[in-house]
């Protein structure tokens, strides 16, 4: 934060002093001064106004996000409530927080231990770095009350009441306040791995503007308390399963495709392919990464995530999928 103030203070005298240089020029005898300098001056002046406007509003999101506190939680740490979180944590938190390998890129295994740099690998390194966190008590969760993880996971704000980056965007913000509390009792069952270097988000000066000018738009706010539907083969729990299994998070809220933005590619929308096929099919594709009739999914498609769901959760998955959006 205060490297990003510091910038902010440079941007802002450099706009004070194209203004005087503005000032000085208009009020030139010679009359090329007073166009030619003006002009260019002026036109400095409102480029750096703008960059120190838009740069000052991405700090006020990112550092002084105005969030609610955290709420007083203490996990039981049942072991329902464990196995519950292993098998949430094993279809999505662990694709992105899984020890990072030789060459920093994601294993999807244990230990939870992060290092993945996703603003490099998605093109974005210019923002800065936004490290996945290590999950286990060896990292900064060590630190963190219950109720502050909770509030990561729902709100994605840290411990020091930050905006995270990525994070804000994954929908791991709309987890029931039961499933959220079981991924945080098996975080904490976990035993400590060490992390191999600094983690968590390091956005520079670049990144405030991008976030400032709302070319990074921010998510939509969660609610403080989410109740998920009853477990079953239903189109209602199969949106939930679309939800912890990382599929809006790819696809869109309805799972119906996203449009190219500034930002990224187009996603497609898996509606229609999945309509004709059974729900065999369906679950043979998700366990094997082979699409009905030989081809396999493409790089972009963490299948794998899928294919760690039971029968009944893909079942109901697949019912959702073949459901027409209302």
């Amino acid at each position: 934060m205060v490297v990003n103030l510091l910038m902010l203070l440079i941007v802002i005298a450099i706009t004070i002093g194209a203004g005087w240089l503005t000032w000085r020029a208009v009020r030139a005898k010679r009359l090329w001064v007073k166009v030619v300098g003006g002009l260019a001056a002026g036109l400095l002046t409102l480029v750096f106004a703008a960059a120190a406007f838009t740069g000052g509003k991405g700090i006020a999101a990112i550092y002084f996000s105005g969030a609610k506190p955290a709420p007083d939680l203490k996990v039981a740490g049942s072991a329902e409530q464990v196995a519950r979180g292993e098998y949430l944590v094993n279809l999505s938190c662990v694709g992105c927080h899984g020890a990072a390998d030789a060459i920093g890129n994601p294993s999807g295994k244990s230990p939870l231990s992060g290092g993945w740099n996703i603003a490099e690998a998605e093109g974005l390194g210019f923002v800065g770095a936004m490290i996945t966190e290590n999950l286990t008590p060896g990292g900064k969760l060590a630190g963190y009350s219950d109720g502050e993880i909770f509030r990561v996971m729902r709100h994605s704000i840290d411990k020091e009441g930050r905006r995270l980056g990525f994070m804000a965007f994954l929908p791991y913000g709309q987890l029931s306040d039961e499933d959220t509390q079981a991924i945080i009792a098996y975080l904490r069952s976990l035993p400590p791995a060490e992390t191999g270097g600094a983690t968590g988000d390091q956005l520079n000066f670049i990144g405030m503007l991008l976030f400032g000018s709302g070319m990074i738009p921010p998510p939509a706010p969660a609610a403080d308390q989410i109740s998920a539907p009853p477990q079953g083969v239903t189109v209602e729990y199969g949106k939930y399963v679309a939800t912890f299994g990382e599929c809006a998070g790819c696809h869109g809220p309805d799972v119906s495709g996203i449009e190219a933005t500034s930002m990224s590619p187009a996603v497609p929308n898996p509606r229609p392919i999945i309509s004709t096929w059974t729900q065999e099919q369906f679950a043979e594709a998700m366990h094997t990464g082979v699409r009905p009739g030989g081809a396999p999914f493409s790089e972009a498609m963490p299948w794998q995530n899928a294919s760690k769901m039971t029968d009944d959760d893909l079942a109901a998955l697949y019912l959702y999928l073949t459901t027409p959006v209302k």
